[in-house]
């Protein structure tokens, strides 16, 4: 099997964003760290070159990126963590030499998977909403069909897949709500979405509430035409049925943000009535009055994975890789 970027992590005890921080020589990495991962790629005879052999490549020294949207969605209406996803992973492919091709896709009118098949690019990556099933449906097919991917998020695990840690981070929501002397706490989040990264999420704000005695409320968002609609309603009905409620742990930051406005037009204050934590790291979080407290993937690592994973790992050996995230504690707790 031929070595990769992660071998070199395991070897060198350091994570693959540094690996390959190290390996073009960011000013981020210390001598010592640099010299470390130098002689671990050496010893694996692992090398970055972009074209040597031991990377998956053809000729095209293109990536392409195809991000799925919901049908009719106007662009400037995605998820704003795509859109930061796509620029980490942007960076990451400029920084081995390549290209970036991306591709928004919402319906059989545009659905499209053989861009390495037709020689357009060297290796494919997808994100993008999973309510999109009939997208997905298709992606499934295609990888059953032969056709070679990495995901961020998917649906499911016949996917190649890669995702934030969740279980942890619905863990650190829980502790730092209770540390804070909150104890009547509420989970907003769909309950019947395919995105497995709410029901991680989820499980892991039980997991450690339940070790300390604590039953969370599980509350789901009613239907609306995006997250941030759908947060707003889902306060006002859950502080009507709770009105004790004190803390509040959103699945989402578009969710937090419009859950933070419902609770607003309640008459409650954030975060001195009801603490209130998202998740993703959204710019927009930090814009709110007052800034959300969220969860934060280490997206410069999630970019630079994705990366290698989708050149490197002919063997789909790590898929199901978890990306590190921090707890950024602004205004709303």
């Amino acid at each position: 099997m031929r070595p990769t970027s992660f071998d070199v992590a395991e070897r060198a005890g350091v994570s693959q964003s540094t690996v390959s921080r190290a390996l073009r020589n960011s000013p981020g990495v210390n001598a010592e760290t640099r010299a470390r991962v130098s002689a671990a790629a050496r010893e694996l005879g692992y090398v970055v070159d972009r074209h040597a052999s031991s990377l998956r490549l053809k000729s095209s020294e293109t990536i392409a990126l195809v991000t799925i949207c919901r049908p009719g969605e106007d662009r400037s209406a995605i998820n704003p963590f795509y859109f930061a996803l796509l620029g980490s992973i942007a960076a990451a492919t400029s920084a081995r030499g390549f290209n970036l091709l991306v591709s928004f896709q919402e319906s059989e009118a545009n659905f499209r998977a053989d861009f390495v098949a037709s020689g357009l690019a060297d290796a494919m990556i997808v994100i993008g909403t999973t309510s999109n099933r009939a997208a997905w449906d298709y992606f499934a097919d295609a990888q059953a069909a032969g056709f070679d991917f990495t995901c961020w998020g998917s649906p499911g695990d016949p996917f190649h897949w890669m995702r934030s840690d969740n279980d942890i981070g619905g863990r650190l929501a829980a502790e730092h709500l209770v540390a804070r002397g909150r104890r009547i706490l509420a989970f907003v989040g769909p309950q019947r979405s395919p995105q497995r990264q709410f029901d991680e999420r989820r499980d892991g704000f039980i997991a450690a509430l339940e070790a300390r005695g604590i039953t969370p409320l599980i509350a789901e968002p009613p239907a609306g035409p995006d997250r941030h609609a759908q947060g707003v309603a889902a306060a006002r009905e859950l502080l009507a049925a709770h009105p004790d409620i004190d803390g509040i742990f959103a699945a989402s930051d578009m969710l937090a943000l419009g859950v933070l406005q419902g609770i607003k037009e309640t008459g409650r204050s954030v975060p001195g009535d009801v603490a209130l934590i998202g998740f993703d790291g959204i710019r927009a979080g930090t814009l709110a009055d007052p800034a959300l407290t969220t969860l934060e993937p280490d997206l410069d690592a999630a970019g630079e994975a994705l990366v290698a994973m989708a050149l490197e790992d002919a063997d789909h050996s790590r898929s199901g890789t978890r990306i590190p995230v921090r707890l950024a504690v602004r205004g709303t707790a």
